[in-house]
């Protein structure tokens, strides 16, 4: 019972630690390094208060590192997502009913614990299992997650705080209930906070989750779980399984208490998940919530005024941190003909000097992309473009996947900007350059608005204000988070909500208020102090 209008600490984005040589937080992470490659882990399923081994062991390995094992998660099938289903049921009435206030501060203890002493183990697990180097990790596993948890709390706490108005003797009240039934979570193996955010955000909001992590994410989503427990989120909340997907789809868009999606990964998947939805809509006891982010072909947009190296460093960081496997890595380049030359002298001299290798080794800034199907995908791209006559490869374009799945950073110079490369998301370390005519820059534009099916995001490099302001309103549509003179990856919860329209998904921005509004069914409540005894009406009086 609450006895108080209670206000969450003010969030402040968690800073970003530098793991400079010497520094206590390098040790730490070193350390954590150390001990998680010192044992093979056994991951069990989640699913009400039980920890649940089939006996059906996957192994986990570094992509950097194919042949050593961290460890093996337990696969399930259709009776443990059944099982799951019914466990975050039973928990759903104590969980909706808990006041809010002590769930915020449950996963408020949640941040505070990947803050401080979970820090280095949760950016370990990230580095290992997902091949990140530690820069990487730590605005991924450790800040954006810490970020996501708190300003979440603060989201919940403004929406709750929204109130109608009330004319005299009555009182209008809304309630914010949680959606009838479960949701489930499918999320992605490139950032570890989005996995953790898919699952958190709805049951902040108090409903119960199914959470299905991606296979080559479960090493760093189990310590998302060890996380959880020890925040005291009590069982059933969120129940991780590990089923194929196809598999879990079957039991949950079958089941009538299906009641929302929050999905992050391809958009065919989710396509083809909406249609399911939409076919079984007569099978639910309400309309499911359908949630998701998916791709992305996003594009740098260079205009003749633009600074050399700050597009070049925008390149270089845009498409390559994280070997391009963001949904908003820059993809595609548009560069006028009257600065090309110079960017490409100062991008092939920049790409040069990095490094790639494990990501155990601190000075490397490339590490390897997630695993084989990803890699042989990549590398036919690639392939492709060494025998085509409309692109040629500039810098990079080898790869090795002996021991680890490693692509170069790979510049692409398109003579056509209708060819694949320009227009298909490869999700790797891959980015492709088209030269224009400078005084073609509002077709290009154009161009740039009319040749990707996503619109994730994007950026333009201008000192031209009127070419920037041209810019943002010829690509309104072509991205949901736009970047001027900056690279168009990054987003930081409450300062770029994040997400994207057409192919890209929802739009329903991930670290903003609106993403938590999806997940509840507001009450109208009018009580009347007077009642009316007299059905008549004054213009009801005799003439």
């Amino acid at each position: 019972m609450s006895f108080g209008n209670f206000k969450i600490p003010q969030p402040i984005n968690e800073p970003v630690l530098n793991y400079i040589e010497g520094s206590s937080e390098k040790q730490a992470v070193k350390e954590a390094l150390k001990q998680a490659k010192s044992q093979e882990i056994d991951v069990p399923m989640y699913i009400g208060s039980e920890k649940i081994r089939t006996g059906k062991k996957v192994k986990m390995s570094p992509p950097h590192d194919h042949q050593h094992v961290l460890g093996h998660f337990h696969e399930g099938d259709a009776s443990h997502v059944h099982d799951a289903i019914e466990a975050a049921l039973a928990a759903k009435e104590s969980w909706a009913k808990l006041s809010w206030e002590h769930r915020a501060a449950i996963f408020l203890k949640a941040a505070d614990l990947i803050a401080g002493p979970y820090r280095a183990k949760i950016n370990a697990a990230t580095m290992l299992g997902q091949s990140k180097n530690i820069y990487q990790a730590e605005i991924d596993a450790a800040c954006e997650y810490i970020d996501f948890l708190k300003f979440n709390a603060t989201y919940m706490e403004e929406i709750y705080s929204q109130q109608p108005k009330s004319s005299a003797g009555v009182w209008n009240r809304m309630e914010y209930r949680p959606l009838e039934g479960f949701v489930f979570a499918v999320t992605p193996f490139n950032f570890t906070s989005i996995a953790g955010n898919l699952c958190t955000a709805p049951a902040m909001m108090g409903n119960t989750i199914l959470w299905k992590p991606a296979y080559a994410q479960i090493y760093s989503a189990q310590v998302i779980m060890e996380v959880f427990q020890a925040a005291g989120l009590p069982d059933g909340v969120i129940n991780m399984i590990y089923v194929d997907g196809p598999v879990a789809g079957e039991v949950v868009f079958n089941h009538p208490e299906f009641a929302g999606l929050h999905f992050t990964g391809s958009t065919q998947v989710f396509k083809n998940l909406w249609k399911t939805i939409g076919q079984n809509i007569d099978i639910y006891n309400s309309y499911p919530r359908i949630v998701g982010e998916t791709g992305g072909k996003d594009f740098i947009m260079v205009h003749a005024s633009a600074d050399v190296q700050e597009v070049s460093t925008a390149i270089v960081r845009g498409a390559f941190e994280y070997q391009g496997q963001k949904c908003s890595a820059a993809s595609r380049v548009y560069i006028p003909d009257n600065l090309w030359r110079e960017v490409q002298e100062h991008l092939i001299n920049t790409l040069k000097g990095i490094k790639m290798g494990s990501p155990e080794n601190f000075m490397h800034f490339i590490n390897a992309v997630i695993d084989k199907k990803s890699f042989e995908k990549i590398t036919q791209y690639i392939d492709r473009v060494k025998a085509s006559s409309d692109a040629e490869i500039i810098a990079g374009g080898n790869y090795d996947g002996a021991k680890g799945y490693f692509i170069e950073p790979t510049v692409i110079l398109s003579k056509n900007p209708h060819y694949e490369t320009m227009c298909e998301e490869i999700f790797g370390p891959v980015v492709s350059v088209y030269v224009y005519p400078q005084d073609e820059f509002e077709a290009t534009l154009t161009l740039v608005d009319q040749s990707s099916a996503y619109a994730l995001t994007g950026a333009i490099f201008s000192k031209d204000r009127y070419a920037i302001e041209r810019s943002s309103d010829i690509l309104q549509y072509a991205a949901g988070n736009f970047y001027i003179n900056d690279k168009p990856t990054g987003a930081v919860v409450g300062q770029q909500p994040f997400g994207g329209g057409r192919g890209s998904g929802t739009n329903d921005k991930a670290g903003a208020q609106m993403n938590l509004l999806r997940w509840v069914s507001a009450r109208t409540i009018k009580e009347t102090f007077m009642g009316v005894t007299d059905y008549n009406y004054p213009f009801l009086d005799a003439e």
